[in-house]
């Protein structure tokens, strides 16, 4: 016997939650004029939101950018400052821009050799406890992580008796050395970094199968791993080399010379010239957070492929 619903029986019939999801609902389930308004609300906030978190951070560097080409005292425009970096020639400007380049040069030659060693201690060790040991895999991830809960200063106050005694007698005090406290800074970032690539990859599956077909263990960690790790490998260099670009404190306070240490001194003669630099520096710090999306999306690219 067929059996026949009026409309409001067979809406009634239809769940609520699919007559929402659908949007068919009116009156008091769903007005589509609420929804809209409900929108265009998200909007304006979304819109004012980021507009102030880009007022907050570009404000400050577009006031560096105006001191660097206006003069202070005569209002003056001009490009003297940027053309003395670019040149490398500060006489213009009775300016030494001499400290500046041993600086960079130190703090360069730290990037390279603190990315080596925090590579070669954390990407093994990782590796190895997450195919071994999961519960020692907790372990060094605390040890790994405990810098962030310790302040520069602190680790100064610590370390500046061993770095007084191997200036003294076991190395110099060329700025290089500096590169032990480095890795320490920077091993929490460099650390979750590669933590989650070895999260989202098999690594136990990849190395079973490499081993079962012969490699070794070299072979297998330079062939299988890195290649597989390459998007975190290069993550956790770039942060790291934009950590040490921008570390002042613990060279001040050892005695040592970095870059930020340089654009302190050479603020002391001429702050345009230290403000032009410390715009650079962080528009490549910048550029190489930039470098990571875009190197991720092409491996990611290329694996699709």
């Amino acid at each position: 016997m067929a059996v026949t619903l009026s409309s409001d029986d067979s809406r009634s019939a239809i769940p609520r939650a699919t007559r929402v999801a659908t949007g068919a609902g009116t009156g008091p389930d769903r007005p589509p004029q609420l929804h809209a308004r409900r929108v265009r609300a998200q909007r304006i906030v979304k819109t004012v939101v980021l507009t102030i978190v880009l007022a907050f951070l570009l404000v400050p560097l577009l006031s560096m950018l105006l001191f660097t080409v206006r003069q202070p005292l005569s209002g003056r425009w001009g490009l003297e400052s940027w053309v003395a970096i670019f040149t490398g020639n500060g006489d213009s400007l009775g300016t030494d821009l001499g400290v500046l380049w041993e600086g960079l040069g130190s703090s360069l030659a730290l990037s390279v050799v603190t990315v080596a060693i925090t590579l070669a201690l954390l990407l093994p060790t990782m590796v190895v406890l997450h195919l071994r040991s999961r519960r020692m895999e907790r372990v060094v991830e605390w040890v790994a992580t405990l810098p962030l809960t310790i302040p520069a200063i602190v680790l100064v106050v610590g370390l500046g008796p061993i770095y007084r005694w191997l200036s003294a007698d076991v190395l110099n005090t060329d700025p290089i050395w500096l590169c032990f406290v480095y890795v320490i800074l920077v091993m929490p970032f460099a650390f979750r970094s590669l933590a989650v690539g070895i999260a989202s990859t098999d690594l136990t599956t990849l190395c079973e199968a490499a081993r079962s077909l012969g490699a070794s263990w070299p072979r297998t960690f330079l062939r299988v791993v890195i290649p597989d790790l390459w998007q975190s490998i290069l993550s956790a260099s770039f942060i790291s080399v934009a950590v040490v670009l921008g570390e002042y404190t613990v060279a001040s306070l050892l005695g040592r010379m970095n870059l930020q240490v340089a654009l302190f001194q050479l603020g002391q003669s001429n702050s345009q010239v230290s403000a032009a630099m410390s715009l650079l520096a962080l528009l490549f710090g910048a550029v190489l957070l930039v470098a990571v999306d875009l190197i991720a999306d092409a491996v990611r690219r290329h694996r699709e492929a």
